[in-house]
């Protein structure tokens, strides 16, 4: 889903960074309250993160040596209503490293980019994860002067699934590329930002193996979606998703959907097949709540995420949490 303004489509470092907020007056130690800029340490790159949760990764591995703004960052927030402002544009136009999603999630980016005439080096999460065989190869770091729109590209579910933060593997690779970057932009703590990532890798790979360990248990079995934010870890759990695509398609664009499309997915949580719901708790229409309360009534368990690091969340501890609350449900 592009976050296209005005259109609703669709942080084991070495201390902590201080992950900012854009709209607040002031954020960490020495900050000039009345200017709304972060008193960052001196010589710390500035990093803008689209979302807290690359925002996160980034302060993980960046740790001391970066100052970090996340653009959207309340889990309250509707990611989708997101309109860029001048506080965003001054952001984007400070920032030594950018790092957002791709994959048209986040598109105004990328023209904030253009805008500012920013030499800030990007990193393209979607290009990383090598999820989108058809995007640009992953392998190389490009400027904001030469980051080329995305194509979208077909994916086996339809449309490709932007929503890589939910594929653990793919954050690995993002991990790790914040971290050579930023070896490259301050090669004296090349190696802390390589321990950095390895750290947080290495914590990702404990729950890839709580994944591995449900799918062994749990292959097969149905799940139904509002949209498909978290098929990926979904997919990693063996689950299979039994909502018909014109449903979730029509909720990620924000377009209506027929009667005889929700008639048909209402009726998917009668049958014994779905064995959880798997809903964004960030987006809600009158016909996704339909699908709540259907299987709420037909004794579906049901499981709320979202598209943004939850408040006093890190990402590991996050993901951790959607996969048990996936198997907790499905137990």
């Amino acid at each position: 889903m592009a976050w296209n303004s005005g259109q609703r489509g669709r942080v084991l470092a070495l201390g902590t960074a201080t992950v900012c907020v854009l709209g607040l007056t002031a954020c960490g130690s020495g900050s000039s309250g009345s200017s709304g800029e972060s008193g960052a340490s001196a010589g710390a790159l500035n990093v803008v993160a689209v979302t807290n949760v690359y925002g996160d990764i980034a302060a993980q591995v960046g740790g001391d040596a970066v100052e970090v703004t996340s653009v959207i960052s309340s889990a309250t927030q509707d990611p989708h209503s997101f309109e860029a402002d001048t506080r965003t544009q001054l952001a984007v136009s400070k920032a030594d490293l950018v790092i957002e999603n791709g994959g048209h999630y986040d598109d105004f980016m990328d023209q904030l980019l253009e805008t500012a005439g920013s030499k800030a080096t990007v990193i393209n999460a979607v290009e990383v994860s090598g999820l989108d065989g058809d995007a640009e190869s992953a392998g190389s770091t490009e400027s904001a002067d030469d980051h080329a729109d995305e194509e979208e590209h077909a994916h086996e579910h339809g449309e490709f699934n932007e929503h890589v933060w939910y594929d653990l593997e793919s954050m690995q690779k993002v991990a790790d590329r914040i971290a050579a970057d930023l070896g490259q932009a301050l090669p004296d703590q090349a190696a802390t930002f390589t321990a950095n990532a390895k750290a947080f890798n290495a914590e990702l790979d404990a729950v890839i193996q709580l994944e591995d360990d449900a799918k062994a248990e749990y292959e097969g079995q149905g799940v139904a979606i509002t949209e498909p934010v978290p098929l990926y870890l979904l997919e990693h759990l063996g689950l299979e998703n039994k909502t018909p695509e014109a449903f979730s398609e029509a909720v990620e664009e924000g377009n209506d959907i027929p009667i005889k499309v929700l008639d048909q997915t209402l009726k998917i949580f009668s049958g014994g097949e779905v064995k959880v719901f798997v809903y964004n708790e960030q987006t809600s229409s009158t016909e996704t709540e339909k699908l709540l309360a259907r299987a709420k009534a037909d004794g579906v368990p049901t499981v709320g995420v979202t598209e943004t690091l939850p408040e006093g969340q890190d990402y590991v501890g996050w993901m951790k949490a959607n996969v048990e609350a996936v198997t907790s449900a499905l137990g």
